[in-house]
């Protein structure tokens, strides 16, 4: 589906509300602008890998005592062992 969008005198362009409804895009949402011969591509830019898994830690419920690297490393092998 074509959309079509003005830019503004700041240099501004607006996305519209249905696109940025589907990809889940917020304000402040940063993009990668590439130059082609025929145009530009505006893409997402890619999540840091701090970000990603401070998100993913974020989502985990624990609330036990914290476990060391070599308990939890332990657990891991425990679990593998057992699946066997």
């Amino acid at each position: 589906m074509d959309h079509t969008t003005k830019l503004s005198t700041k240099g501004q362009v607006v996305l519209p509300k249905s696109l940025r409804t589907a990809h889940r895009w917020k304000p402040g949402m940063e993009f990668v602008i590439q130059e082609q011969d025929d145009g530009i591509l505006l893409l997402p830019k890619a999540a840091t890998k701090s970000g990603t898994w401070n998100k993913l830690i974020g989502c985990l419920a624990y609330s036990g005592r914290r476990k060391s690297i070599r308990q939890m490393d332990a657990a891991v092998a425990a679990a593998a062992r057992s699946r066997k």
